[in-house]
């Protein structure tokens, strides 16, 4: 791989799709440029061919080294989605282990669907930094998914072995009730 996600089109069944894999393996995935860019381009693509957008996060935040750069990368991928949702797309989120920092406080959480893998780790800040700012001490499963299901911060938790299915069964409903108010 030359950068931290992968994007392009796809199907699950005959159900088209425009999607983004990150892939921790680099760099840990983090946010720089080109992967805000890449995210900014699919959702743009998905919104071109008007095709749900489906996006599997993993990270370990924005790329520090980039400076600003990465950081600006946050408000560019939201006001992408804010457009495709503007114009009726479907997003959904799926959050892999770990998926944390500026990509979870960003377009992680920002699907109309957002699932996370059973015991994804999901957070902003890191677990120390959060006790020492609020001087409390925090759960043991505070930032797994589990965790954020139990306070309403995700729709489902959901295995990777039944995630084609859900992601079938969503894609299915919403491609039948937009083709029936067309009248189809």
């Amino acid at each position: 791989m030359n950068e931290a996600i992968l994007t392009g089109t796809a199907t699950i069944e005959t159900l088209p799709l425009v999607v983004a894999v990150m892939d921790s393996r680099f760099r840990m995935a983090s946010m720089g440029s080109v992967v805000g860019e890449k995210i900014l381009r699919a959702v743009e693509k998905a919104d071109e061919l008007g095709v749900p957008f489906v996006i599997f996060t993993a990270s370990g935040g924005a790329r520090m080294q980039e400076g600003m750069v990465s950081l600006m990368q946050m408000a560019k991928t939201s006001a992408a989605f804010k457009r495709f949702s503007n114009h009726g797309g479907l997003a959904i989120s799926i959050m892999t282990h770990p998926t944390t920092g500026g990509v979870s406080a960003s377009f992680a959480s920002l699907g109309d669907y957002n699932f996370a893998e059973p015991g994804a780790m999901i957070g902003f800040a890191g677990r120390r930094v959060i006790e020492q700012t609020v001087r409390e001490d925090l759960p043991e499963d505070f930032q797994t998914a589990e965790f954020l299901l139990k306070h309403g911060q995700l729709d489902e938790v959901v295995s990777r072995l039944e995630m084609r299915e859900t992601l079938r069964f969503l894609l299915d409903i919403h491609t039948k009730k937009e083709d029936s108010a067309d009248g189809k």
